[in-house]
């Protein structure tokens, strides 16, 4: 019998990194771990997602494993938890760096004053004293620097190296180099003061724990899109229990409850309206600035905003199966998962550091024996600073901030990527291929043209045709009932009723046969309808579908209902055009009809007449002429296709089959967030890309000049810092991304 395996996803929670090295250290000995299918660490959140056999490895396995690592692993926080941690973590690196920057200032002082353009800054000579250096200097390296000695023994210990070992290894030769000079001055009496390097090891640690500093405030700011979207969630719920009302916190709502929604207040929930109308602002969930007017059987969107009326609710979705909750899930798996690039980032990372140490190493040797002779100085200095600038923190950080900045500003946009991945193959689309309705189009048929005949006054055929109708549940019979409604005309009683499908409808009202259907079903029953041949041809050029009414034997006149275009669509098809993409509508409708439809949006291909499961076949197709296709729709039937697809984008008014089927979830429903996609994982590639440069070329860059001697330890100190934050920032410039249709 075969043994089904528990297959669980679980996120956990990291401290101690401190480079790329050390996310790769963690990720590898996960993997390794019999039972876990796949672990991904992510540097810049702090976090591991491991899907594993709850058989075969157990949480407790997992962190013993990352703990002997020197690591510490534990269940995901809370978000609220999370935050004071991280707030606790930036009071801790403050003080750190003020207790550094104090003890450091006055060795940086003498330092300065040792160059002959600054010989007239003052120094006290009691400054100058070995001793008293060492005692400056010793706080720095062993206190404020401690962490750098632990993380340095735990790579080691574990067989590998990361930043630590760099930082660790240059400050401490340059310390306990300078502690032997002043040891050979002190017995050998020397006049003079000795040349030390105190100031070199304690300003590289000040400036990279002011770089952490730096890194850690941004880092946190890379996180404002999730808080954003939490922070539009009700706080309370004031729900119905025991006939009797009562305010309770959101989480303790339970499907089911009966919440009462004031004017102004936020719906806590997803629901069913039960009772009330009112205009209901949507704009945070869809960005549909107009309210949208609700009434009993409506859906309610939880975090919405009431605007006017008193809404009763019943709650069908809480807590994480709210909209809300699902769109934030989706943000974090995206910002938490990694894009192909970044794979290679840390492989990179993963060889850089033995890689370093080595160059240094051999740079020294170099000096000692052939540039400088015997000179011990001219040999350490140079490996010094080759150990300072290549640190491989900023490549670390350099693809998941910007995916978490990148895949956050999207969000805020409408735009949800399921995962880096899909941000980043985006930008290499070339072909955009749309279902018509509901993508296209709005989906939702509407009564757009009545012409009479025969002496017929258009409110009479209107009225006679939405009565005859109105027994229907036919989707055109109800844009035609709605329409005639919205225009006041009263409906009449019908006596009988009888549908054909295929055909039309006819029912009896007020002793009067009324028929209401297609050519086949005029000609059925003798009617003539010659006169309104040509009326017909021209609306149903125009994409719209025409039907005849008649009473009795006469024709009455001509009706027409369509499914409109959205608002939008037009606009946004141009944009698609102006991006290089080209553009094609996939349909079952008649190749008339999406013709017209196409001719209206500017689509000049269109692929109409297919049924559902032939979408999929259409999609490969396009993919055999050497085409990157996406994939936009919102119907269960458009599943394969999206599947199928490059990526597969879901309209986010439409099924949830669809969007489950999706790698991108397009929540305002509006095309415009096609092209907005395309240029986010355009813009988000190309911030990576430059961060990868500034983050490995620039210091990989700088090696050749510390190597030379051209580049001082506590300036290779900086440069390094700087990288790291330059890095972080350079990120964060994607959470103002201005798109050209942004307002």
């Amino acid at each position: 019998m075969e043994i089904r395996k528990e297959v669980s996803s679980q996120t956990f929670a990291i401290s101690g990194m401190t480079c790329a090295a050390c996310a790769n250290r963690i990720e590898k000995r996960l993997n390794k771990m019999e039972g876990v299918s796949n672990a991904t660490v992510n540097f810049a959140l702090e976090n591991a997602t491991v899907e594993h056999d709850e058989g075969q490895v157990t949480v407790n396995d997992m962190i013993e494993a990352v703990t002997k690592l020197g690591y510490t692993l534990e269940l995901q926080r809370s978000k609220e938890e999370t935050a004071i941690l991280k707030e606790q973590e930036i009071r801790h690196q403050t003080r750190k760096f003020i207790l550094s920057a104090i003890l450091t200032l006055p060795l940086l002082w003498t330092m300065i004053t040792h160059f002959s353009f600054t010989s007239f800054i003052y120094s006290p000579q009691i400054l100058m004293n070995p001793w008293v250096q060492l005692a400056l200097a010793a706080p720095v390296q062993f206190i404020v620097g401690g962490q750098f000695y632990k993380g340095a023994y735990n790579a080691i210990r574990n067989g590998s190296a990361n930043m630590d070992v760099l930082v660790a290894l240059g400050t401490s030769v340059a310390f306990l180099y300078s502690v032997f000079l002043g040891y050979e001055w002190q017995v050998q009496g020397q006049a003079g003061m000795p040349e030390l390097y105190f100031e070199a090891s304690a300003v590289i640690i000040t400036l990279i724990v002011l770089g952490k500093l730096f890194e850690a405030r941004a880092k946190g700011r890379t996180g404002q899109a999730i808080q954003k979207l939490l922070g539009m969630q009700a706080k309370t719920a004031r729900v119905i229990r025991d006939e009797v009302e009562q305010e309770i916190a959101v989480e303790e709502v339970i499907v089911g409850d009966v919440v009462i929604v004031r004017p102004g207040e936020k719906i806590p929930v997803d629901g069913e309206i039960l009772k009330g109308e009112s205009a209901v602002d949507e704009s945070m969930i869809t960005g549909e600035s107009i309210p949208v007017d609700k009434k009993a059987g409506d859906a309610a969107i939880g975090s919405t905003i009431n605007k006017n009326g008193m809404l009763t609710i019943k709650a069908t979705k809480v807590g994480k199966d709210t909209a809300l909750s699902q769109i934030v899930k989706v943000v974090e798996e995206a910002q938490g998962s990694k894009a192909d690039i970044q794979r290679v980032a840390d492989r990179v990372s993963g060889i850089f550091v033995p890689i370093v140490i080595g160059i240094a190493i051999v740079t020294s040797l170099v000096w000692y024996f052939i540039v400088e002779p015997g000179d011990v100085r001219s040999a350490l200095v140079p490996a010094i600073a080759i150990l300072v600038i290549a640190c491989p923190c900023a490549l670390g950080l350099a693809t998941p901030t910007s995916v978490m900045a990148g895949s956050g500003r999207a969000a805020e946009l409408g735009v949800l990527f399921k995962g880096g991945e899909y941000l980043e193959n985006t930008r290499s689309l070339t072909t955009i291929v749309l279902d018509k309705t509901g993508t296209v189009t709005k989906g939702e048929p509407e009564l757009t043209d009545v012409i009479p005949e025969h002496g017929y006054a258009t409110e009479e055929v209107l009225a006679l045709a939405a009565s005859a109708e109105n027994s229907s549940e036919h989707p055109l019979a109800e844009a035609i009932v709605k329409g005639a409604k919205a225009q006041g005309i009263q409906l009449r009683e019908t006596d009988t009723f009888k549908a054909v499908p295929g055909f039309g409808i006819q029912a009896s009202i007020e002793g009067k046969m009324i028929y209401v259907g297609t050519r086949k079903w005029m000609h059925k029953h003798h009617i003539d309808v010659s006169a309104v041949e040509h009326s017909m041809a021209k609306l149903e050029s125009e994409g719209k579908t025409a039907m005849l009414i008649a009473s009795e034997h006469q024709l009455a006149g001509v009706i027409a209902v369509a499914d409109t275009v959205k608002d939008t669509s037009q606009a946004a098809i141009a944009r698609m055009h102006k991006l290089g993409l080209e553009v094609i509508m996939l349909t079952g409708d008649n190749q008339r009809t999406a013709q017209a439809i196409g001719e209206q949006v500017g689509i000049n291909r269109v692929i109409a007449e297919v049924v559902p499961e032939q979408k999929a076949d259409q999609i490969k197709k396009l993919q055999q002429e050497g085409k990157k296709v996406a994939m936009v729709g919102d119907g269960v039937n458009d599943a394969p296709a999206l599947a199928t697809a490059d990526i597969g984008m879901a309209i986010g008014t439409g099924t949830d089959v669809a969007i489950e089927a999706a790698d991108i979830t397009l929540i305002r429903g509006d095309l415009n967030s096609v092209a907005d996609s395309v240029q986010i994982s355009a813009a988000t590639m190309r911030n990576i890309k430059q961060n990868l440069f500034f983050a490995f070329f620039y210091n990989t860059a700088s090696i050749p000049i510390a190597a030379i001697g051209l580049l001082a330890p506590w300036v290779a100190g900086a440069a390094m810092a700087f990288s790291s934050v330059s890095v972080v920032l350079n990120a964060l410039r994607l959470q103002r991304l201005k798109l050209r249709e942004d307002k």
